[in-house]
């Protein structure tokens, strides 16, 4: 009787191990698990695109990490995670990283993103200019003052960059922990002008519906000499597309994996007629405008 037990448990330990082989997911372009860092400005995009994706092929799994940008880089660059989700390039230093050690990085723009500048219902300004923006950020006397989405995203690092400047002035400048925040923070004051990822202030974000009834989206005119001087231009989908909004930038994935799997896959599909219809009805500007078939009968 013992030897027939142990017998029985010798086949159901076989039987196991067997399932479980055969319900291991094979890493193809379009199944398996992939690690994605996502930068928070941009994550509404990313996050909508991952959910069809996984609707089209099931067998893909994404395990996604969304925090602001210098929060993200250091897991990126120290090779715990090799895909990454970011409204710019990779600087020559940080491709060094990748480089030395003769792995590719292949980097995909599949939308343009841009940062959009809120304020209060009630506040009676609806128009800014870029230079207005950068004295502010240099710390010239102004009666208006800026409260960005987080202190480490990369909404905070583009307009440092802008006003070409080190570090923020102690005063007129504020941050918040998220762009949700910053929606609800100038619903309830007249007094400030938000500054995130336009992707967030659209319709999709219902979770924010009611803040949003109270806020505004500002025009925006260029320094003279530069696109979009002649005038107010708000980030709408179709500025962002002529290029005419001044606050642009880029979404690109950049692949660091070394090998063609599920994160070429995504890469590749971002860009596809079906990912590119996704970014289309977000509001951003696609990579590419597909072109429309219309059938014609008599």
């Amino acid at each position: 009787m013992k030897k027939i037990l142990f017998i029985c448990c010798i086949f159901a330990l076989v039987a196991c191990k067997r399932k479980n082989k055969t319900s291991e997911i094979k890493e193809t372009r379009t199944s398996g698990t992939l690690k994605l860092l996502v930068d928070e400005s941009v994550s509404p995009i990313v996050q909508q695109q991952i959910d069809i994706f996984s609707l089209d092929y099931p067998q893909a799994t994404f395990k996604t990490t969304v925090k602001p940008e210098e929060k993200l880089l250091p897991a990126f660059l120290n090779d715990s995670i090799r895909v990454i989700v970011l409204p710019r390039l990779l600087s020559k230093q940080e491709e060094k990283y990748y480089s030395q050690r003769k792995i590719k990085i292949n980097t995909s723009r599949f939308a343009i993103d841009g940062i959009a500048l809120i304020t209060n219902k009630d506040n009676i300004d609806s128009t800014i200019t870029v230079k207005e923006v950068i004295d502010i950020l240099q710390g010239k006397k102004s009666d208006k003052k800026l409260v960005f989405d987080n202190a480490y995203s990369s909404t905070f690092q583009y307009f440092k960059d802008l006003a070409h400047i080190s570090q923020f002035p102690a005063g007129g400048v504020y941050s918040k922990n998220s762009s949700n925040e910053v929606i609800k923070f100038i619903a309830e004051d007249k007094n400030f002008i938000g500054i995130l990822g336009v992707n967030w202030v659209s319709e999709r974000n219902t979770e924010m519906a009611a803040s949003l009834a109270k806020v505004k989206t500002l025009g925006v005119k260029n320094l003279k000499g530069l696109v979009g001087d002649d005038q107010f231009y708000k980030p709408t989908q179709n500025n962002l597309i002529n290029g005419v909004y001044p606050f642009l930038r880029n979404i690109n994935i950049i692949d660091c994996e070394g090998r063609d799997g599920l994160g070429t896959g995504f890469a590749t599909w971002l860009r596809s007629q079906r990912g590119q219809l996704i970014v289309l009805k977000s509001g951003l500007g696609p990579h590419k405008l597909m072109p429309r078939e219309i059938n014609l009968t008599k």
